[in-house]
């Protein structure tokens, strides 16, 4: 039994290349394909207007910004330590209360920070700072707002705390 394709209909017959012999519709073709285009041919695509007509530029890659999953532990562990650090204030808790206050400040600042590097990693930055990865350089002037802003918050919570024990 032969191998090859299956020929299922009833009247072809497989033709076989002969070098030699004549070409089946009398002519030959150059090298670079026939030399007129016979009646009824058309050339396939679309018109050159219609090649760019309304396009829509699609991003593949997802947006980058912050989900629920990652911002979730992040708002829980900022809660529990500003918890912590309000309620020995508003509440006389004895001498343990300025441990507390303090145990509670140091969570909520870890969750600070956690949430600016997470939001760093998507490509958000503080107002007044460069993008990560722009190469320029950020202006002294912000960076010392910002730094006075977070020591005025670190003493007067120490302040608070220190007169809890006093």
């Amino acid at each position: 039994m032969e191998a090859g394709p299956r020929d299922t209909a009833p009247s072809t017959e497989h033709g076989t290349a002969d070098p030699g012999g004549p070409e089946p519709d009398g002519g030959a073709l150059s090298p670079d394909g026939p030399d007129e285009t016979p009646e009824g041919v058309a050339a396939d695509g679309p018109a050159p207007d219609e090649m760019y007509g309304d396009e829509v530029e699609v991003e593949l890659r997802p947006q980058r910004r912050l989900r629920i999953w990652q911002l979730a532990p992040i708002v829980c562990l900022a809660a529990l330590g500003s918890l912590m650090f309000a309620f020995p204030l508003a509440f006389d808790f004895g001498d343990s209360g300025a441990v507390i206050a303090m145990l509670g400040l140091l969570i909520c600042s870890c969750a600070a920070g956690w949430g600016m590097m997470a939001a760093r990693r998507v490509g958000y930055t503080w107002p007044g700072l460069p993008q990560r990865g722009s190469g320029r350089r950020a202006d002294w002037r912000t960076i010392l707002v910002y730094a006075l802003a977070v020591a005025a918050v670190v003493v007067l919570a120490v302040w608070r705390v220190a007169r809890l024990r006093g």
